[in-house]
């Protein structure tokens, strides 16, 4: 079983950054790729950005390439979410998610954590 617990949510204005971490534990976490998601209230999920369980592969999203940066510390097992320029339409609750298979643009993983609350103000 694996359990993923997100933070570093909050309260930002518009064009700051912010970092999300997703920590991970459980066995085989290692072996794990990690995915972010965020779904904003009245929309549906929407994947960002997936990194596969070495770091050395990466997916994101049209919507987020080149202003979120996803990268992954295995010392600590835990997975990062670098997001500049941020928008109020970025205001959403943002999930971390594992899976063993690694896909691209993925629409649903295994584990999923309980989310992070971001928002942007303008």
């Amino acid at each position: 079983q694996v359990q993923l617990i997100e933070s570093g949510g909050g309260l930002v204005q518009a064009g700051d950054t912010l970092r999300l971490a997703c920590a991970a534990s459980g066995r085989g976490i290692e072996n794990h790729n990690i995915g972010w998601f965020r779904q904003a209230p009245g929309k549906e999920r929407e994947f960002l950005a997936i990194i596969n369980w070495s770091g050395g592969m990466s997916n994101y999203a049209d919507s987020v390439k080149g202003r979120f940066t996803i990268s992954r510390d295995n010392t600590k097992n835990t997975v990062y979410l670098q997001m500049t320029n941020l928008k109020p339409d970025n205001t959403a609750t943002y999930y971390c998610a594992a899976d063993l298979y690694y896909k691209e643009g993925p629409t649903d993983m295994d584990y999923w954590g309980k989310g992070t609350l971001v928002t942007v103000s303008s």
